[in-house]
């Protein structure tokens, strides 16, 4: 399987990601499974097939992606192919040895926006340091961990171990990006509204914050013709998200409308096939409480 990925890597990216965008059409014809939690999704975000259709290509473009985000050469650099926006107050806070926790959703290209902040703030402040789930098979652990490894780019397991690596390097002024729409796993979260549903969702980001005082960045990477991309990085100091006084599901209702009002700027490169509102294993059905529905973005 390596070897395979190698091989595509060589193509060019906007040829892997025409095929890409063959394989989401396919796989959305053929599996009703997929199909019907990307209807689900777009429903319950109060939005239509019509905003949401090219979804379904940019799922497949991700795919197409992955074999040159992982294993092209270390001398075709991510900057080589992405803008990115104003970024020093990012720089600002490493210079002044403050953490930096970079919130980046399943929008867009997001591998590609952790290559990019490496390739910009490595040389100067180190590896930008990542969490990731251990896969249960160990040859597909051992790819997502050696193909992902890039200069300036580190993964640490979703353990305690791993945590407390991580809470280590933002204690140092270090950086990390993670996935805060991402159902985390069973005590490692709390029921917040998300697009007019309960969601378990994680409370790792705002208590790293808290512990850390780390700056909270709201990130995401576009997707332009001509296999381009532009990386966009926001400040969300004023949205408080580190605030210490705040309740583990105040923090994390504020993290999940920072979210919805992202995606709904661009819903036609999110996830939506990903099953966010899925109950962790071993949690009680009826653990899960019932909130007043929100309004999308609100």
């Amino acid at each position: 399987m390596i070897r395979i990925f190698r091989l595509l890597s060589h193509l060019p990216i906007g040829l892997m990601q025409a095929l890409g965008v063959v394989v989401g059409w396919v796989v959305w014809v053929v599996s009703a499974r997929y199909r019907n939690q990307f209807l689900i999704n777009i429903k319950a975000a109060g939005l239509t097939w019509r905003e949401t259709k090219g979804a379904v290509s940019a799922a497949g473009q991700m795919i197409g992606e992955i074999p040159w985000l992982w294993f092209r050469g270390e001398n075709k650099h991510a900057s080589e192919y992405s803008a990115i926006s104003d970024v020093s107050f990012i720089e600002k806070a490493l210079s002044e040895k403050r953490g930096v926790i970079v919130l980046a959703p399943h929008l867009g290209c997001w591998e590609l926006g952790a290559q990019l902040l490496g390739e910009v703030f490595g040389p100067r402040y180190g590896d930008l340091v990542a969490l990731y789930r251990p896969a249960r098979k160990a040859w597909v652990d051992a790819l997502m961990v050696e193909s992902r490894k890039r200069a300036y780019l580190s993964f640490v397991p979703t353990n305690l171990t791993g945590v407390r690596a991580l809470l280590r390097h933002l204690k140092s002024g270090g950086y990390t990006a993670i996935l805060p729409d991402q159902v985390p796993p069973k005590g490692f979260g709390v029921w917040a509204p998300f697009f007019g549903r309960n969601v378990y969702t994680m409370t790792l980001l705002p208590k790293l914050a808290q512990q850390t005082g780390a700056l909270i960045v709201l990130g995401w990477c576009e997707r332009l013709p001509g296999a381009r991309y532009k990386c966009h990085f926001t400040d969300l100091s004023a949205l408080g998200i580190g605030d210490k006084s705040l309740t583990p599901e105040q923090a994390a209702t504020i993290m999940n409308q920072a979210v919805e009002a992202l995606i709904l700027q661009a819903p036609d490169q999110y996830l939506w096939g990903y099953k966010r509102d899925k109950q962790p294993r071993d949690l009680p059905v009826h653990s899960r409480p019932q909130f007043p529905p929100s309004a999308p973005g609100h």
